[in-house]
């Protein structure tokens, strides 16, 4: 039955931390973001199986972790440069239907990555279709396609 107790203490914390936090905590996650759930979810697991009868400390780490994210947030919004050391920019990787190898290179990209991204996003098939393919700093790909006119006067040539 401690168990029972534990798991619903544990969710009813959780939910009012993350209701508090605000939906940008559970927006579009970055690798940080991710570790931090690996984190809150080890911490979430010890306090409800582990051998710490006290989930005081897990809470006070859940918030804590919490919190940090929070002020993290405010501070990109006050300081704009602390948003590209702490998150990075986006990469253009394709310009003008062109890859550029180098920068894809440097990102771990392949040519087959971008193109899985260009069919799911916009049923492009080819690079020559693709305006700007750009690697976001939350690690997903935007596809920016060809004006139409361009691409069919590119293939007719």
């Amino acid at each position: 039955m401690d168990t029972v107790v534990r798991a619903v203490t544990m969710y009813l914390f959780l939910l009012i931390v993350f209701r508090f936090a605000g939906k940008r905590a559970l927006a579009e996650m970055t690798s940080f973001d991710f570790l931090l759930l690996l984190i809150l979810s080890e911490t979430t697991q010890q306090a409800m199986v582990g051998r710490d009868p006290s989930m005081t400390n897990a809470f006070l780490l859940i918030v804590t972790w919490v919190a940090m994210d929070i002020g993290l947030s405010l501070l990109k919004l006050r300081l704009p440069w602390t948003e590209r050391f702490l998150e990075g920019l986006p990469v253009v990787l394709v310009e003008e239907g062109r890859p550029l190898r180098e920068r894809m290179w440097q990102q771990r990209i392949d040519e087959s990555d971008v193109l899985a991204a260009a069919r799911k996003l916009h049923g492009l098939e080819r690079m020559d279709q693709i305006k700007y393919a750009v690697l976001e700093s939350s690690g997903g790909i935007s596809i920016i396609p060809m004006p139409s006119e361009v691409a069919l006067h590119r293939v007719r040539v």
